[in-house]
């Protein structure tokens, strides 16, 4: 599919549950709807009415982009997603994007571009890099999986001093 010799790393985050962290791995020259597709695939989502925002670094919404085309004669209107590639959209570090898989309910994914790193060898892409924590349900957010924080496990190495009052740290 693809020649480029850069990989685009987004790592994405929900404000519906703090251990949930998906880091993928894809080609610049994606269409958003490419994008879309991958997404949904890799987070087991059924098909859905998305739209994919670009924000600033607050995640304030900077500019929309949507899976219907409205043409061009219409002013303000969205972009397509299938005429918009990832590399269009973001170019430098810590570049964001908002995924709203639910409209109604103002739900969304919060992706950042965390790395342009080369192919590896061996590897296909797109591909999930890195999951943490179940993914929210994508009807209910009531019904989503917390699980332990991940920064809780990645720390859990130096708890080992936790509660020892026989350790001295006076030298």
């Amino acid at each position: 599919m693809n020649n480029m010799n850069i990989i685009f790393k987004y790592r994405m985050l929900s404000d519906e549950s703090d251990n949930f962290v998906r880091d993928f791995e894809v080609y610049p020259d994606m269409t958003l709807t490419e994008f879309h597709r991958f997404i949904l695939r890799a987070l087991g989502y059924d098909d859905c009415m998305v739209s994919i925002f670009k924000s600033d670094a607050e995640w304030r919404l900077v500019e929309e982009f949507s899976e219907i085309d409205m043409g061009d004669d219409i002013p303000d209107a969205p972009r397509c997603m299938d005429k918009v590639r990832l590399m269009e959209v973001n170019r430098d570090f810590h570049d964001r994007l908002i995924y709203t898989f639910d409209m109604i309910n103002d739900r969304s994914y919060y992706l950042e571009l965390v790395d342009m790193q080369r192919p590896q060898a061996g590897l296909s892409y797109p591909r999930v890099a890195f999951e943490h924590a179940p993914v929210p349900d994508q009807y209910d957010p009531e019904a989503t999986v917390q699980s332990g924080s991940i920064f809780d496990e990645m720390m859990s190495d130096y708890n080992e001093f936790d509660g020892d009052d026989n350790y001295d740290d006076e030298f």
